[in-house]
């Protein structure tokens, strides 16, 4: 795209830098953007600014919070016995949206995927581990997509966790192979979260 303005182009630049916008849609937002009075365009800069400077991640479950410890893992009505493993931010959201989930969370902030350089370290497993050894959970809930890289991290939990006095569960396939958490829709998630099986018996479905 050829630019009448360097001011404009740098702009659309950055817009399109976002997963999935794409140049025209990028360019499109921008016109939007510059049609706004200044005072909207400074709470917009604002808001990712503050976002970005005074985000923290909860202490205990690693969730995105504006505190040091979230609201789910603060809330006294949650069952803290039983711990549901994510991905990220966006499956628990996934899941709370399913309104069939009391227990907590605990997020990984990825899952293993050699070809992209992530291992066991990158991850917060180890983090994982000391919950179960230091409270009084006594079920695990591995909730990760139904992919190659989810399937070899929810194994390598399981064997992290083997030796410890807690229930491994998986959630049911009714999540279909290779879907992302995120794009299922929440009747279906809420079945697999409620119809969750032992892990071990997982190998044979």
């Amino acid at each position: 795209m050829n630019f009448s303005s360097k001011l404009l182009e740098n702009a659309v630049e950055q817009m399109s830098s976002l997963p999935g916008v794409g140049k025209k849609t990028a360019f499109r937002l921008v016109l939007h953007l510059l049609k706004q009075d200044a005072e909207t365009i400074e709470k917009f800069s604002h808001s990712f600014i503050a976002l970005k400077k005074d985000i923290k991640y909860c202490k205990h479950c690693y969730n995105i919070s504006d505190n040091e410890i979230c609201e789910i893992c603060n809330n006294p009505n949650r069952n803290e016995k039983i711990v549901c493993v994510v991905e990220d931010i966006r499956d628990v959201i996934a899941i709370e949206n399913t309104l069939q989930y009391k227990g907590k969370y605990h997020i990984l902030g990825g899952i293993i995927s050699p070809m992209n350089g992530i291992g066991p370290s990158d991850i917060n497993v180890e983090a994982l581990v000391e919950r179960v050894k230091n409270q009084n959970i006594e079920e695990i809930i591995l909730a990760l997509s139904a992919t190659i890289e989810g399937d070899t991290t929810n194994f390598y939990i399981s064997k992290k966790l083997k030796d410890l006095d807690v229930k491994i569960s998986i959630i049911a396939r009714g999540v279909a192979i290779g879907n992302e958490l995120e794009y299922v829709d929440e009747v279906t998630l809420g079945r697999s979260i409620e119809g969750r099986i032992p892990y071990e018996n997982s190998f044979s479905r």
